[in-house]
């Protein structure tokens, strides 16, 4: 109702009718893109039927988030694609209002506005507000009042409120700002950089900045920008080579500001393009796709854009390069969906079937099966960087693709996994694409990986009863 005014006559059974059409065709969409793109990614143009929707978007998006909400073990592959197209779109309406927001007249005072919509492009499913952040920032202002009440009572900013506070003419009454800025912030607060995980993504969005009082020079000079200027203490972004400072400008109002405003909105620009540990995640992401062998275009896509932002990274790159093309070419080789079945000879050796809950002997995590190979299907130099000609039984013998409850996916050999006595969910983002449920002990497949497994869920059955229906049996005696 929140998207109705009181005071509009509404048609409510027309309403209702457009709602349930919106519903049945969201619900068709997503039923769809399990078969459109289980091999690949989903690529931009794969959600232009989406764009085309007839009636409110708003009723599009709210059967989006009752798929999401549906019962929590079933459904799990439409609520993969369910919550990937309510990514998309909401994506789409922050970055118009991002690319508004940098088209506008150079405006000091909405800098932190760009932070926000950035935060909420990274963040399209959190509920983050400009309005929340800001009463936020409001809260670490008035702590900076109390404090300046004991230093000095002339202080303008004892009348503070919030977006009316006008800049501090008397050097002297800046520095004490600063310094009860300082105070508040790092000794009170105890916000601080964050050396040991400086890389880590959640060191970019304002909101978890506030939340776990960590950041990095350009997340933690926004704030501290934000708050001085609240407080009416002009400072200004100042460019070093793989940093970003601040100055105090200790000047007239308006000195500077017009100079230091673009160099923020460029730095803005540049964190929407590039967060500092991008050219980092590309690279493992694609090290990680050529190492499981899937969607080598992908890889290469990733390769070029890495080969963009730091050139550098020639030598990792140019070996993942080399080896996805000859993994391309192979690729080019098969016909079809490859359908492997438990019952053929060469696949004797199998021991676990997909949608089994495993654990690794040596590194302790748990994961679930989604695919598996008869011998080790990477290449020789994969193999002996990942040492696996230690083992006792080399490269031959059945290797698993698992979806690790971390996030990762690995490629783990047979003799090297385990069934998990205790089974549980695993927290992956990919489950949906390839499980239709979880029942307490397996997955199921959903249908699209059935087609490449057809024989695995009998087998799944078998052992899910031969190996927790036997450990029951022994709790009960």
């Amino acid at each position: 109702m929140k998207h109705y005014s009181p005071t509009d006559y509404v048609n409510w059974l027309e309403e209702y009718k457009v709602r349930q059409k919106a519903g049945l065709e969201a619900r068709k969409i997503v039923a769809s893109f399990s078969k459109r793109f289980f091999s690949e990614h989903v690529p931009c143009n794969g959600f232009s039927d989406i764009e085309n929707l007839e009636g409110p978007e708003i009723f599009f998006e709210d059967e989006l988030v009752c798929i999401l909400n549906m019962e929590g073990r079933k459904a799990l592959t439409w609520k993969y694609y369910a919550k990937k197209i309510l990514y998309y779109l909401r994506q789409q309406k922050i970055l118009n209002n991002l690319k508004a927001f940098l088209q506008q007249p150079d405006d000091y005072e909405s800098y932190l506005e760009g932070a926000v919509y950035i935060d909420q492009y990274c963040n399209p499913l959190s509920d983050i507000s400009l309005k929340d952040i800001q009463a936020q920032i409001d809260s670490i202002v008035e702590l900076v009042c109390k404090t300046l009440r004991g230093i000095n009572s002339r202080h303008p900013s004892l009348a503070f409120k919030a977006g009316e506070s006008s800049m501090i003419m008397e050097i002297e009454l800046q520095s004490q700002v600063l310094d009860a800025m300082n105070y508040v912030l790092y000794d009170q607060l105890k916000f601080k950089g964050n050396r040991m995980d400086y890389y880590n993504a959640l060191n970019l969005y304002m909101h978890q900045v506030l939340i776990r009082r960590t950041g990095i020079p350009i997340s933690m000079s926004l704030l501290y920008l934000t708050i001085a200027r609240q407080l009416g203490v002009p400072l200004e972004p100042v460019n070093f080579p793989s940093h970003f400072l601040l100055r105090w400008c200790q000047g007239a109002e308006g000195e500077g500001i017009d100079q230091s405003y673009q160099l923020l909105r460029d730095s803005l620009d540049l964190y929407l393009a590039m967060y500092p540990d991008q050219v980092q995640l590309l690279l493992l992401q694609a090290r990680l796709y050529f190492h499981l062998g899937i969607w080598p275009e992908k890889v290469l896509d990733i390769l070029q854009h890495i080969q963009t932002l730091d050139p550098g990274q020639h030598g990792a790159v140019g070996y993942l390069v080399q080896h996805t093309l000859e993994h391309i070419e192979r690729k080019k080789e098969e016909v079809g969906v490859e359908v492997k079945l438990r019952s053929d000879e060469k696949h004797r050796d199998v021991c676990y079937s997909i949608g089994l809950i495993m654990k690794h002997k040596r590194y302790g995590y748990n994961c679930v099966i989604y695919g598996w190979d008869p011998t080790c299907m990477m290449g020789h130099e994969w193999i002996r960087n990942m040492n696996v000609h230690s083992l006792p039984h080399g490269h031959h013998q059945p290797f698993y693709n698992v979806l690790v409850e971390d996030g990762s996916c690995r490629y783990a050999a047979q003799e090297n996994l385990e069934y998990n006595v205790e089974p549980q969910e695993i927290s992956h983002p990919d489950v949906g694409r390839y499980f239709s449920e979880f029942t307490g002990t397996h997955y199921i497949p959903n249908a699209e990986l059935e087609i490449r497994y057809p024989e695995d869920l009998e087998f799944v059955y078998e052992t899910v009863q031969n190996i927790y229906s036997a450990k029951k049996e022994n709790i009960d005696e």
